[in-house]
């Protein structure tokens, strides 16, 4: 099973779809993926949502954090605010540099223990930084980083029905759907989600999968 979390359009007026739909042939996309394995399912998925990006004629950097061997440790001189004083790390203002110049960031990754690898949730802390991606003030969050849209494409081992009846998947939704990406401003314009993945996956389930996520890059991103 797949499900696919949209945006209800009802809330935008004919007018605005246009503009929008004139302008997503322009569109940057940035694709942040986070699995060990480079032959596993998730990094397969990465690669057909990227080349189906560039297919639509649109260009994409994706961001290999095990490849590419992203230090996902937090240090405490990070939580000082930066300034002229207090710079930002090398690898963060690279990486916060990215999502400045996309329209577009898609980030996928395998559901373990109902939340996103060790490796993903590092980038979070650390690139999601406040004074970046959010401001504060007596516990009401600001998102910093609206006008942006944002994919997110997760994976998980676990029946999404049974996720759904325990209440794990309204958790999923709360702490990662609203409380990171949506908290940060980003328009989220779908949750894709592939249940089910077991090693050894069957080879037509595994294609039938690439389909979909292509499917999701034209849903939303058609070539002009």
């Amino acid at each position: 099973m797949v499900m696919r979390l949209a945006l209800d359009w009802t809330d935008y007026s004919l007018r605005t779809i246009k503009a929008q739909s004139k302008k997503v042939s322009d569109m940057q996309h940035l694709i942040v993926v986070a699995h060990p394995a480079k032959d596993s399912f998730t990094m397969g998925l990465t690669r057909s949502y990227a080349a189906e990006l560039e297919r639509l004629g649109h260009s994409q950097r994706t961001c290999d954090l095990y490849r590419m061997g992203f230090d996902p440790v937090l240090s405490a001189q990070e939580l000082v605010p930066v300034d002229a004083d207090h710079p930002a790390r090398t690898d963060v203002a690279k990486a916060q540099d990215d999502i400045r110049a996309a329209d577009v960031l898609t980030v996928i990754y395998p559901l373990w223990w109902m939340s996103m690898p060790a490796m993903m949730k590092g980038y979070i802390d650390r690139i999601f930084a406040r004074g970046f991606a959010y401001e504060s003030h007596n516990g009401v969050v600001r998102g910093l980083l609206s006008g942006k849209k944002a994919v997110l494409i997760t994976i998980s081992g676990a029946p999404l029905p049974l996720l759904v009846k325990s209440g794990n998947w309204n958790a999923v939704q709360v702490l990662q759907d609203t409380h990171v990406f949506r908290s940060a401003g980003f328009e989220l314009l779908e949750h894709l989600h592939f249940d089910e993945v077991v090693p050894q996956l069957p080879k037509p389930v595994a294609e039938q999968h690439m389909v979909l996520v292509r499917s999701c890059a034209q849903r939303h991103f058609p070539a002009s």
